[in-house]
């Protein structure tokens, strides 16, 4: 685990040395606190709580879409319109974790680097840990330590595959659904449901053949789909190579963010984040005290044995672990207490 502590010094005190000089505008302790969350443990727990009351107040976007569909690019013309108004902005690019060392590719800092030099933007690649939607949870708190050093916008770019649509809508703000015209990927999107948690939709690669058609089946889709708010996703056809366009996606994120706080849907949708954030970091302890009590209770120990000799079923046998870990167990699945037995 990383540690920036002094032997002289003790934890806590290096932490909030971090912490204050991060409030302060100090870049390297910026990047030193995010490390620090990433890793996780115990540190990063501290800084958490040092610094979660100096977040909270900036606009979350999240750019999602399917490999190659230009979303890098995309997102570098979006800071570079977005600092048009001064506003600081943060970019948080969560790469595919390497298989072997957990490390993120770092491609989309070198595509950005036009950005380097510009004191009022970040840009910040992470590893997703192996989480199959895109976003680990280390990165709800890096978002943290983003809000708390006071960007006025953070973009979440994320792997697009698998859940990440889904898990990118549940952590940010508003949510930007990259396509490209010609791969298909307009209908895949309508088949996988997932037109319903795009904000904005943006058919990218504007010049290359089909763009328009397939925004204007985008729309016919959306026309269908029923959505649960009054908001009407725009979808927009841009060049993020040349930056056309872009500035009708910034325009229209800002005024999807008018929209939720006048709705006053921001927070509804901060509050399902959140429990989403819960859900997952509980399972996290659930399961890393599952692994830990599977070496020290023979019972937990002879329910494994009893699944795989085919005497206990699953289904029973997971009831039955959580009881003896946390004393219940969901009692709306149809499991009789009297099958748990085998582990008392």
């Amino acid at each position: 685990m990383i540690r920036f502590v002094h032997p002289y010094i003790e934890a806590d005190t290096a932490l909030k040395d971090i912490g204050k000089k991060l409030l302060a505008g100090d870049k390297r302790a910026l990047a030193r606190a995010i490390t620090v969350v990433e890793a996780g443990g115990p540190e990063g727990t501290a800084l958490v709580k040092e610094l979660f009351h100096h977040a909270g107040h900036s606009h979350l976007i999240g750019v999602t879409g399917s490999p190659g569909v230009g979303k890098s690019t995309l997102v570098d013309a979006l800071v570079t319109e977005i600092r048009k108004e001064g506003k600081k902005v943060a970019v948080l690019a969560v790469d595919p974790s390497s298989p072997f060392t957990g490390g993120a590719i770092l491609g989309d800092r070198i595509r950005m680097q036009d950005h380097t030099l510009d004191k009022d933007v970040y840009i910040r690649s992470m590893a997703n840990r192996g989480h199959t939607g895109g976003v680990s949870l280390a990165t709800y708190d890096a978002i943290r330590m983003l809000e708390a050093f006071g960007f006025d916008v953070i973009i979440i770019e994320t792997v697009g595959v698998g859940q990440s649509e889904l898990a990118i809508a549940q952590t940010a703000d508003t949510t930007i659904l990259v396509l490209m015209p010609g791969s298909g990927d307009d209908i895949q999107a309508i088949k996988s449901g997932i037109m319903e948690i795009g904000d904005i939709f943006v058919v990218n690669k504007g010049d290359l053949p089909g763009a328009n058609k397939s925004a204007t089946e985008i729309i016919a889709s959306l026309e269908l789909a029923h959505h649960h708010t009054n908001w009407a996703p725009p979808v927009l056809v841009a060049i993020s190579e040349s930056g056309e366009g872009v500035d009708k996606i910034w325009e229209s994120a800002k005024k999807h963010h008018e929209f939720l706080i006048e709705t006053d849907q921001l927070n509804e949708r901060r509050r399902g984040k959140v429990k989403t954030e819960l859900s997952e970091m509980i399972a996290g302890i659930a399961r890393t005290n599952l692994e830990e009590s599977i070496d020290k209770s023979s019972e937990i120990s002879d329910a494994l044995s009893s699944v795989v000799a085919r005497k206990l079923d699953p289904h029973t046998a997971a009831a039955a672990i959580i009881r003896k870990l946390f004393g219940s167990s969901p009692s709306d699945n149809g499991l009789e207490r009297t099958q748990t037995e085998s582990l008392k």
